[in-house]
């Protein structure tokens, strides 16, 4: 059951359901297209997608690889090959420009050029003084290192997820982009306060002087813990509105990261429950490190930042965070933007070693102790032109949330493979209605239109006062279960109108829930789903959030357009 915003009100479906046949916003719809491989993980089948980065021992792109060179296991048992994607290193043809009044968060409009890579400047987890260093090698790299046909956004992280600059092929627009941005002080920060003087003159004063002391550690510490759970929080939020923005893109998405670490790792040694690889090792040794002593944080460098307990409370977030990036093919390039450290303490090993798994984690590769930052970006760019897609449908079919292993192997010698290393069997069906909300929630309000279910909306007024919204939602990015002999769909969509101040004025929901033949489910995947609901706008320049939500795995699809003009 869907539960409502206040003020939002749920329409009757039984006349808002139709098949767009042939009309103007239709005719906008994309089709005939290469099918994406990164799409079909939405439907009832379970595929699992692997992007496998294969080079040779200088580096090299290894081409001409056929879907027979590779084989893959899951825990050690082989799974045959559905889905492959060679390298493709050709631009996509610009979209056609879409008509008056008529939005799009379709992939060619979020991303019309060359493979996407995405640089974020991490304001939460850096020192000033880095982030500042940081953006200064940023400006170089756009003026001397950037190479056409990469399409790179800039986003940055401070106490949420911001845009500096949408994907563009043009390094003097992203140099710009750059030079407006700051360094930042993140909301939260660990700077011990000043210490307090304590007279321990006179008879008994030394045993209050003592409590004292222990209360103040003991406050210390909870305010440390505090530092941490904000960081942690802010992390974990921004993984999932990369997840929301990038996963309905095609193909592998890199994120370069640009931090001095990361408040946790994506695999906590708790949710394993089978051996791990030998390549994992040092990550157990971390993991247990943590659990017994605490774990470092990044900035401050503190030893009992992140303790056992904590850990406990954000496992569910993590692996949930970990499968989404996993659905959303996103590799993360972790940069350590410290740069050269010839004198090493055990925080910033820790949180260099962080960065390593999850890198390791997700396909990407980390960049430590460089002071050349731009060849970290340099190098996760590159990688796109070695990136093969592989797909199975594993032969284990209990979705038990447990962590499987993956393992690819190609027949070619002296080829070097880099690939995440497994993934969580996560049941997005099973999860919890209130993170679904929460995920629609956070859409809406994030800057960045999210991307996992593609749309069209024309955004027209009808009477004084009032504004229709037509969607066009593409018919194989959204879920279906069997139900006999139709197909069960179920999809919220929402109209958010907020003023300029940023107060939100008015909210309407509509719920479609219901069960297609056959037939007509074969139609809306050729031709698309079309509903519409109308929505109060007062005259004003207010600015609309539309979203469309997925009710069997929780995937979401947002864009914002101006309404009540």
């Amino acid at each position: 059951m869907f539960r409502r915003r206040a003020g939002s009100q749920r329409l009757p479906i039984v006349l808002c359901l139709s098949l767009l046949v042939s009309s103007p916003l239709g005719a906008q719809s994309p089709h005939g297209q290469e099918q994406v491989p990164g799409l079909t993980i939405r439907v009832t089948s379970r595929l699992v997608l692997v992007d496998v980065v294969v080079t040779d021992k200088h580096g090299q792109p290894v081409l001409g690889l056929q879907s027979a060179d590779f084989a893959v296991t899951e825990k050690g048992k082989p799974q045959k090959i559905s889905i492959f994607t060679a390298p493709n290193q050709s631009a996509r043809p610009a979209a056609p420009a879409l008509p008056p009044g008529v939005y799009s968060n379709r992939p060619e409009y979020r991303s019309p050029g060359g493979p996407p890579t995405v640089i974020l400047l991490d304001a939460v987890n850096t020192p000033l003084e880095n982030q500042t260093e940081a953006r200064t090698q940023m400006m170089k790299f756009a003026v001397e290192n950037f190479k056409p046909g990469n399409e790179v956004a800039v986003l940055a992280l401070t106490n949420e997820l911001r845009i500096l600059q949408d994907f563009t092929t043009d390094p003097s627009i992203l140099q710009q982009a750059f030079q407006r941005y700051g360094a930042q002080k993140p909301g939260h920060t660990d700077d011990p306060a000043e210490a307090m003087r304590v007279d321990v003159s006179g008879p008994g004063v030394g045993v209050a002087a003592a409590r004292v002391t222990s209360s103040l550690q003991a406050f210390r510490k909870e305010e440390l813990t505090n530092v941490v759970d904000h960081r942690v929080e802010i992390t974990l939020a921004a993984l999932r509105a990369l997840s929301r923005t990038l996963g309905g893109i095609p193909g592998r998405k890199n994120v370069i990261w640009l931090s001095a670490g990361f408040p946790f790792s994506l695999i906590p040694s708790q949710q394993f429950q089978a051996p791990i690889e030998s390549q994992f090792e040092a990550t157990q040794a971390r993991n247990a490190k943590c659990e017994n002593e605490g774990c470092p944080d990044p900035v401050s460098g503190a030893e009992n930042s992140m303790n056992p307990g904590q850990q406990r409370v954000y496992t569910n977030q993590i692996r949930n965070v970990s499968a989404q990036l996993t659905s959303a093919q996103i590799a993360i390039y972790p940069v350590d933007v410290r740069g050269l450290e010839t004198a090493t303490d055990s925080s910033s090993d820790s949180s260099q070693q962080t960065m390593k798994e999850i890198a390791a984690e997700t396909g990407g590769a980390a960049f430590i102790n460089r002071n050349d930052i731009h060849t970290g970006v340099e190098r996760a760019m590159a990688d796109h032109a070695a990136s093969y897609t592989i797909g199975y449908y594993p032969g284990n079919k209990n979705w038990d949330g447990n962590y499987r292993t993956i393992s690819v192997k190609v027949n070619r010698e002296g080829t070097e493979l880099r690939y995440r290393r497994g993934y969580f069997a996560l049941d997005p069906a099973k999860e919890n209605e209130k993170l679904f909300e929460k995920d629609l929630s956070d859409a809406i309000q994030d800057r960045i239109p999210a991307t996992q279910i593609a749309f069209d909306a024309r955004v027209s007024a009808i009477e004084k006062g009032k504004t229709r919204v037509e969607f066009l939602v593409d018919g194989d990015s959204f879920s279906v279960d069997d139900a006999g002999k139709g197909k069960h769909l179920n999809l919220n969509f929402e109209v958010a109108v907020f003023a300029p101040d940023g107060k939100q004025i008015s909210n309407r929901v509509m719920k479609v829930d219901k069960v297609l033949p056959l037939e007509t489910y074969q139609q809306i995947v050729q031709q698309g789903l079309s509903v519409h609901l109308d929505v109060d706008t007062p005259p004003g320049k207010n600015l609309a959030w539309l979203a469309v939500r997925d009710n069997h795995n929780g995937y979401v699809g947002t864009l914002q357009a101006p309404v009540g003009q």
